[in-house]
């Protein structure tokens, strides 16, 4: 975290592409992006989605080899996607089985689901349609299963485990086939339901120094500030709970006097978050290239395939693709479920890092395998579950007001909660379901952002 003003000689206010309708958020003079011949027409206009950051689309074009109108059609598409697979994700229920992006400029939406019935439905929505066997839900009951058997033994030879939604199954990563047959054995599943993958890479934590701007735990270990949070009337920010426990004094990256860890979760989870004094100031930023700064506008969850970008302090700013959500992670120290896997280079000291995916906060480094020089796969702790654990609310770029509920009730949408998209909510007397997980913030009340929320 920087002092506001320390930032203000390298601070330009760029607002990223947003996924959602955001009400005043500022314009500049660059052409609108062109949806693909695969979006909606009009998508860009209904999710009311603003101009990409020119260091979002400079680290796209290296990264995935795209041009600069690419770039930024893959961010539009993929922001309208997330609204279709919201929105068809409620239609199936039961039988909807994931949805993923395809394509240099993500123009391929694909939906699964159990039953050919759904196929045309799908398909009016200018998706494509897969019929598979097994529901989302389904894969990850299974899962729990391999979780569960983790929990009972050592899973150092099976280091990662997770749903691989487009080809419908699950995916168990290990050093050796029997060390990975012996795993999905103790879980209670059958060989054929599960795909094991023999590598010799074990992912490691990414601590010791910073990803984003630098902190000191205890004047000795250094981490990364991941995103800026409030709680309350108290400032602060997330990053990996591998940095540090409850308790530990931080120093800022000048080394002065900054903050207190007041929760952290490692293992299990990879997450903590600190409680800064005077004067840090909250901000949205988040550092990319050339001492330049980017912010974020919300925590909508991305889709997998959508492409996606850390700040790293190593590294710098780098990016590439969602492979999978909720991957389990064997590290030395333990297991960490609820992980995030992406494609994305990351080297030590790129750890607690914030992930962001357009104008969207994703989450913090973890940890992983590979370096920058010859690829590699990185892992984030999402933000959504460290925002709705601890109670707190994400520093964005958008309006922070915050209305009154109109109704009682554990089902009155009410801003500064996190929101597992299939929710149920009631406002000014309507009843509204969830395309996308998120945090509900007051400047985005269901009646006026169609991309998040779909009224019954």
């Amino acid at each position: 975290m920087v002092p506001r003003h320390a930032r203000t000689a390298r601070r330009s206010a760029l607002t990223l592409l947003g996924a959602l309708v955001l009400a005043g958020l500022p314009a500049t003079a660059t052409a609108d992006p062109t949806p693909a011949s695969g979006a909606a027409p009009g998508a860009a206009q209904t999710l009311g989605a603003d101009r990409p950051s020119p260091h979002l689309l400079g680290a796209l074009r290296r990264d995935l080899g795209l041009d600069a109108g690419q770039a930024s059609r893959r961010l539009v598409n993929e922001a309208e996607a997330g609204t279709r697979a919201g929105r068809l994700r409620n239609a199936l229920g039961d039988r909807f089985a994931g949805a993923w992006v395809r394509g240099a400029t993500s123009e391929e939406l694909t939906v699964a689901t159990t039953d050919a019935k759904d196929v045309a439905a799908i398909e009016a929505q200018g998706a494509t349609a897969a019929v598979v066997r097994r529901t989302l839900a389904d894969l990850a009951a299974a899962k729990r299963k391999l979780d569960a058997a983790a929990a009972r033994g050592e899973t150092l030879d099976t280091p990662v485990w997770y749903v691989d939604v487009p080809k419908n199954r699950l995916m168990v990563q290990a050093t050796s086939q029997a060390a990975g047959t012996a795993f999905v054995e103790a879980a209670g599943l059958q060989a054929e339901d599960v795909g094991i993958r023999m590598t010799a890479e074990r992912p490691r934590l990414l601590q010791d120094l910073t990803g984003g701007d630098a902190f000191y735990v205890d004047d000795s270990v250094r981490c990364s500030v991941g995103f800026s949070v409030t709680r309350g009337e108290q400032a602060g920010f997330v990053t990996a709970g591998h940095c540090g426990g409850p308790g530990a004094t931080t120093t800022g990256y000048d080394r002065t006097a900054q903050g207190t860890f007041q929760a952290s979760a490692f293992p299990g989870k990879d997450m903590a978050w600190v409680a800064t004094g005077a004067p840090w100031t909250p901000t949205p930023d988040v550092k990319a290239q050339d001492g330049q700064e980017v912010q974020v506008t919300g925590s909508v969850q991305a889709l997998v395939g959508a492409a996606v970008c850390r700040s790293g302090s190593t590294s710098g700013w780098r990016c590439g693709t969602i492979e999978q959500h909720d991957t389990s992670v064997r590290y030395p120290q333990g297991t960490v479920d609820g992980l995030t896997r992406t494609t994305v280079c990351a080297e030590p000291g790129d750890s607690g890092g914030p992930f962001v995916a357009g104008a969207q906060a994703q989450g913090v480094t973890s940890g992983g395998s590979g370096d920058c020089s010859g690829g590699g796969t990185t892992f984030y702790q999402p933000v959504n579950p460290i925002l709705g654990d601890y109670g707190l609310t994400l520093v964005t770029a958008a309006a922070q007001t915050t209305p009154d509920p109109q109704e009682d009730g554990a089902q009155a949408w009410t801003a500064g909660r996190v929101y597992e998209a299939g929710t149920t909510v009631t406002r000014d007397g309507v009843r509204y379901r969830c395309l996308q997980t998120h945090q509900a913030q007051g400047a985005w009340a269901p009646a006026g952002t169609p991309a998040l929320w779909q009224r019954l």
